[in-house]
């Protein structure tokens, strides 16, 4: 039986966006769904509902910025980009997030090595 997808912490999928944004550049909410879905193996499988509040809340926080455009299909698309404001929250998450990885690793091999 394969593995289940990896179901996201509150405020992963945010750092997520603001990450590929920080590194892509700008993109419309399908190129960024996508391009996280990548990056994760595939492990992260995101649906409209779900990326598209993500950037709803980002706009509203002033750590993204949308403007209209055309994309590579021909159609209208809102194109997303990073502020200023957003690579603070983003350096700020990311030292977070780095932070509680390297706990998690020690505690995970404590446990290991309290399993032996």
């Amino acid at each position: 039986m394969p593995d289940k997808k990896l179901d996201l912490l509150q405020g992963t999928l945010d750092v997520m966006v603001l990450q590929t944004l920080s590194s892509m550049g700008p993109l419309h909410g399908y190129g960024i769904a996508r391009r996280i879905e990548q990056t994760s193996g595939n492990e992260v499988l995101l649906n409209q509902g779900t990326i598209y509040a993500s950037l709803v809340r980002l706009q509203q926080r002033g750590w993204i910025a949308a403007e209209w455009g055309i994309s590579d299909k021909h159609r209208k698309a809102k194109y997303y980009s990073i502020t200023k404001r957003g690579m603070k929250q983003l350096a700020a998450d990311m030292a977070h997030w780095l932070r509680l990885a390297e706990v998690m690793a020690r505690v995970l091999a404590a446990g290991v090595e309290n399993a032996k």
